[in-house]
């Protein structure tokens, strides 16, 4: 089954902007930051400030949480 992406507002350091991403990827994104304890706008906004500027904010996200994923399963060190 394949999700529509559903565009949502966010705000980066007072500037509103528009991120499509699909459901499963916003699902993600909102319980990383909930375990992290974080504002949604803030993860954001680190994310964008890392990210390298060929790279979309969207694309940024993505990466982002399925770095965060592919973390979850190993044993930390």
């Amino acid at each position: 089954m394949v999700s529509r992406p559903e565009k949502h507002s966010l705000t980066l350091r007072g500037h509103r902007t528009s991120v499509t991403l699909e459901p499963e990827f916003w699902r993600a994104f909102r319980e990383i930051a909930r375990r992290r304890d974080t504002p949604l706008n803030s993860l954001a906004a680190e994310i964008d400030e890392s990210r390298d500027p060929g790279t979309g904010l969207a694309t940024a996200i993505r990466l982002f949480v399925l770095k965060d994923l592919q973390g979850a399963g190993r044993p930390s060190d």
